[in-house]
């Protein structure tokens, strides 16, 4: 699968301005967000890759790199880290206070992990037949040594002095009271005298950590396996975000994919093709037996039924479609040629009524 544009995605110009992204972005996510499209698997879909779009082009450095290297020139390591559903919609705190004059909500809730995405390149063959895996994924995980609350262990964050615990404070102006995050604890409602010596007091702290995957038969470029809870861990004892292993297969040296079947070449000779036989084809599972008949042609077609990949959103699998190519000797005997001046001089009959044939039927298509 052909990875799409950022720019095409937000429905902007590669010469938009920041605050065009911005307003671009801020309605495909209040459009697509999960809250307003509960188990609707495309939304949500939309909304992570207007997300990752804007993630990109709303970053100056990153911007550049995309648009010299496109997106070979942003996979690095071959990974990439999503926003999370809470922590995208609570970025557009500068957004909506540039519509409604206020700042973005109270962050004293636990938020839910990032997810993280992981480029994983396999085989032809492994696409076939599906394979386990173990990945290794840097990630962020709980700091053990605080528990994840960010204090130094036999401390415990204490309830923000400036905000009350709201995590926003709350100012008059005139007739309308306005509602800010607090600057003192960031919209957390909680400060942290002595931070973990570990984490810093985040919390959170990065790790490699390994998994395992059962990648299905019948996967192919483009295809995206989710492994629940393994992304980024969550901010105050929020879940974690799930890690999408989005899948590239190798080209093979013989088969080419179409779907769910699969096509390939195979020369045989001049003989065989005139005079008919048996000839081996190679499958993914081996080598199988097709019967040649007398007088095939260069380039007909044979199939092996079920000899394809697996369904992946069904049953069975798709077929094998072989290609014949006659193959022409480049060296002869003395012998074979011979035979084959002698098989000319046979021919040369027919050749000269078929000549006729061909004449006379292009004479009535020009009339």
């Amino acid at each position: 699968m052909i990875e799409r544009d950022y720019y095409e995605i937000l429905g902007v110009t590669r010469t938009a301005s920041q605050e065009e992204i911005k307003k671009a972005y801020r309605k495909m996510a209040l459009k697509y967000h999960p809250d307003r499209n509960p188990d609707d698997q495309e939304a949500e879909e939309r909304f992570k890759e207007a997300s990752e779009a804007y993630e990109v082009l709303s970053d100056p450095e990153k911007r550049q790199i995309y648009d010299q290297f496109g997106h070979e020139g942003l996979k690095g390591t071959g990974f990439t880290g999503f926003r999370g559903f809470e922590d995208i919609f609570s970025s557009f705190g500068d957004i909506f206070g540039d519509f409604f004059g206020f700042g973005g909500r109270a962050r004293t809730g636990p938020s839910r992990g990032d997810d993280l995405r992981y480029d994983l390149e396999i085989t032809f063959e492994e696409a076939a037949f599906g394979k386990e895996v173990e990945l290794e994924i840097p990630r962020t995980t709980r700091c053990e040594t605080c528990g994840g609350t960010g204090a130094k262990p036999g401390t415990q964050p204490i309830t923000c002095p400036a905000c009350g615990g709201r995590g926003q404070v709350t100012r008059s102006q005139g007739f309308f009271s306005i509602s800010t995050t607090c600057s003192t604890c960031q919209g957390t409602g909680q400060i942290i005298p002595e931070p973990c010596p570990d984490c810093g007091g985040t919390g959170r702290v990065k790790r490699k950590r390994k998994v395992s995957l059962k990648i299905p038969g019948g996967v192919d470029t483009g295809s995206r396996l989710r492994l629940r809870g393994e992304g980024e861990a969550g901010e105050r004892g929020g879940p974690p975000g799930d890690l999408y292993v989005v899948i590239h297969v190798k080209p093979h040296e013989f088969f080419e994919r179409s779907g769910d079947d699969i096509y390939c070449k195979v020369p045989i000779s001049f003989t065989t093709a005139a005079l008919g036989g048996k000839v081996e084809v190679p499958t993914l599972e081996g080598t199988e037996t097709i019967q040649i008949k007398k007088g095939t042609q260069s380039g007909e077609v044979f199939q092996l039924k079920g000899k394809g990949f697996p369904r992946l959103r069904g049953y069975g699998h798709g077929d094998e479609i072989i290609q014949v190519v006659i193959k022409v000797p480049k060296k002869l005997t003395k012998r074979q040629e011979e035979l084959l001046r002698e098989f000319a001089e046979l021919e040369k009959g027919e050749n000269v009524t078929n000549l006729h044939r061909e004449k006379g039927f292009f004479k009535k298509m020009w009339n």
